[in-house]
């Protein structure tokens, strides 16, 4: 059985490399796909916890995991839309170029 201080870790690592990519890519479409890499290391940690938790049977971590995933998939169609809707107007998807909003 895999301990789960190699869940934590491989958890600590995604969501490592989505804080990266949110924050140091200037693309759109890749800082949404950091978020949704951390997404996904909540839902490793959600399910290790649960898995390695005193009430196996309580299914709160398998839960918490599927309501965390359908958050993501709305949050990638809306994001998705917006970067399509902002690509149709502006022809790019650089973070450094919309600046639209800024004062």
């Amino acid at each position: 059985m895999v301990p789960l201080n190699w869940y934590l870790i491989l958890s600590a690592f995604v969501f490592s490399c989505g804080l990266y990519a949110a924050l140091a890519r200037r693309n759109a479409i890749a800082a949404l796909m950091g978020i949704e890499l951390m997404l996904n290391a909540v839902n490793i940690n959600l399910v290790a916890f649960w898995r390695y938790g005193n009430a196996v049977e309580a299914l709160a971590g398998q839960v918490f995991a599927i309501f965390v995933i359908a958050v993501a998939a709305a949050e990638v169609a809306v994001g998705l839309a917006l970067i399509i809707s902002v690509y149709r107007l502006r022809r790019t998807v650089n973070l450094d170029e919309l600046d639209t909003l800024r004062g």
